[in-house]
């Protein structure tokens, strides 16, 4: 399908429209990194402390500002943001046909060759264009239609694997462009090898240990690990060992302005700050023995992290656990007519936690908001947390 009958319309309008000379993330080191609701406030201060300037969180994303290097910095440690996106071009867009037409004053020929393949993300909301699917359709035949006047060749679309990510975002009529320096979703850390039923998100995780305020003074314990996933991002922070240190490839790699020098010397410098894990600081468990087996082969992807203990046991067998931080995402009744069973086991958690865990402060991520009134304990806090499209909530327990 194409957006237009008459190609030949649109090259004599283009007559109009200017020819960039430049990207908008090269002429004002501008960038932007989106994250899950709630997590901006977070964000904001990793992205800060990772060298970004004029940082601006906003809904579901932080506008910042970094050099090539600070760029590269943020994007191979981040643990909070899902992708971060470089701004090709700002432009009102009222209709497809001129989405289209200035699409096409974007020099793509510069960007990738015909070889490589490329994919678009879209969103849109409260505009004359309403549909996202047929926005990005609009887009990629500009793409395409500038390589085949030039060269007589298409490049192709690659939807699980592309060489190039590129972004779509119109919001009240105001459309962006970018390049994703990304590539793949940064919450994919590359260790999550096995998996159990419902596992939470890798940057979700992240975050919740980030509110945990956890600095390694005191044990980390997840008493129902699942397939380890905040074990490891626990191992991560504590180690330093960078999100995406199992990564080898990135966006910002195919940028025309990519500094392979600067970003050796990024890589280099971060993975020089990795540290070993002290005996015992980390411990999980579950119930499962698949789960358990899931787990170790997940840490065992990570420095050190076959050093972490994870063993085969209900919570309500273990020891006694005192002065440690407990953080868990208990199962919350995924499967149908699974929500009493839920319930019931989260009663038993909040019983485990008052009796058998003096002196400890637990975090618990509850992906149904109902389950916090099952627990029998009234939570120091609550923060709500998205997990995917599960309206959860982290909750804070003083076990005095």
């Amino acid at each position: 399908m194409r957006c237009f009958a008459s190609c030949l319309e649109i090259k004599l309008e283009l007559r109009e429209v200017m020819v960039l000379e430049s990207f908008v993330y090269q002429k004002n080191s501008s960038y932007f990194a989106q994250v899950a609701e709630n997590v901006e406030p977070l964000a904001e201060r990793e992205l800060t402390g990772l060298g970004a300037t004029q940082v601006n969180p906003v809904y579901r994303g932080v506008y910042f500002t970094a050099t090539p290097e600070t760029l590269y910095r943020i994007v191979y440690q981040t643990r909070l943001c899902t992708r971060v996106l470089a701004p090709l071009l700002h432009f009102d867009c009222h209709s497809t046909k001129y989405l289209y037409k200035t699409a096409l004053t974007i020099p793509w020929v510069e960007l990738f060759d015909r070889e490589q393949t490329f994919v678009i993300t879209a969103t849109v909301s409260d505009s004359k264009i309403t549909h996202s699917q047929y926005a990005s359709l609009c887009l990629k035949d500009a793409i395409v239609d500038q390589f085949q006047e030039k060269f007589g060749a298409r490049p192709n679309v690659d939807k699980r694997n592309p060489d190039l990510v590129f972004n779509l975002h119109i919001h009240k009529n105001t459309a962006v462009i970018s390049l994703d320096a990304s590539g793949a979703s940064l919450h994919r850390r590359g260790y999550r090898q096995e998996t159990v039923e419902a596992p939470i998100q890798e940057s979700l995780a992240a975050a919740i240990l980030d509110l945990t305020e956890w600095n390694g003074e005191r044990t980390l314990i997840d008493p129902m690990c699942g397939s380890g996933t905040l074990l490891c991002e626990g191992l991560m922070r504590y180690c330093r060992i960078p999100a995406s240190y199992l990564r080898e490839s990135f966006g910002f790699m195919r940028f025309p302005d990519f500094e392979p020098e600067a970003w050796q010397r990024v890589k280099e410098d971060a993975d020089s700050l990795i540290r070993p894990l002290p005996e015992g600081l980390i411990t999980g468990s579950d119930a499962a023995k698949l789960a358990v087996k899931a787990a170790r082969i997940n840490l065992g992807q990570l420095p050190y992290g076959k050093e972490v203990p994870v063993h085969s046991s209900r919570f309500q067998e273990l020891a006694p656990i005192s002065d440690a931080v407990i953080v868990s995402n208990p199962p919350y009744g995924v499967r149908l007519g699974a929500q009493a069973e839920a319930a019931a086991l989260v009663g038993e958690l909040g019983s485990f936690l008052k009796h058998k865990c003096t002196g400890s402060t637990a975090y618990l991520y509850f992906g149904d908001r109902e389950l916090v009134k099952k627990i029998g304990l009234k939570p120091a806090w609550k923060k709500p947390l998205s997990n995917g499209g599960l309206d959860g909530v982290l909750a804070k327990y003083e076990m005095y």
